[in-house]
């Protein structure tokens, strides 16, 4: 499994001539690392005085940013294995009629497979912007820049996923599924990127 691997090995992969794992994976480890942040500012904030008053709001952000980050971690993996499908149905046997239609209904399926995954990777790195969002004012101030650097992680993941997304949604020929799809991934990338702006535009104007 990709996630059992050490950084330096994780990079030796990534950067070697295989095509998977590639962004859809980098995404989701992006996600992760984003996550992994704002439980970090939440750990440092908790307990901290003068932010009692929030103490409630930052252990619930804690919490979602942990199954966040489970969630998004176990995605490295699986948006590999999504690839693969793909792969996979292009190697069946296409020699007779069966085989041929056969062969065709698995490469669909591979193909919405293969957009589901990194769907759901912005999904959740949309959500680990919005919990960086409820952290604005609420956290503690030595911890601003870490803020803003877990927004910037959940957002290139959210963004690098749905890279991945459009690549795949002209080989798929369900065009209800590809106009879903591609509403629900312009959404994402309306509300993240103005999350994302607030969040580093408080970092911006309380760092100076």
């Amino acid at each position: 499994m990709l996630v059992e691997l050490s950084v330096a090995e994780f990079s030796q992969v990534l950067g070697s001539n295989s095509p998977a794992p590639g962004g859809g994976s980098v995404a989701a480890l992006s996600g992760t690392l984003g996550a992994d942040l704002v439980s970090m500012v939440c750990r440092l904030s908790i307990g901290r005085k003068g932010l009692e008053p929030f103490e409630g709001e930052l252990e619930e952000a804690l919490e979602g940013a942990q199954s966040l980050s489970q969630s998004l971690l176990r995605r490295v993996d699986l948006d590999t294995e999504a690839f693969n499908g793909v792969m996979a149905g292009f190697k069946m046997p296409k020699e007779t009629d069966d085989e041929k239609a056969a062969r065709r209904e698995a490469i669909q399926a591979a193909y919405k497979e293969a957009v589901q995954s990194p769907l759901g990777i912005a999904r959740e790195c949309l959500g680990v912007l919005r919990l960086a969002k409820k952290l604005v004012g609420k956290s503690n101030p030595n911890t601003l820049s870490d803020l803003g650097v877990a927004s910037q992680q959940a957002y290139a993941g959210l963004e690098g996923a749905i890279m991945n997304v459009n690549i795949n949604l002209p080989s798929i020929k369900d065009g209800g599924f590809v106009a879903r799809i591609v509403s629900e991934t312009s959404t994402f990338l309306e509300d993240g990127s103005k999350i994302r702006d607030a969040v580093h535009r408080y970092v911006a104007e309380n760092s100076a």
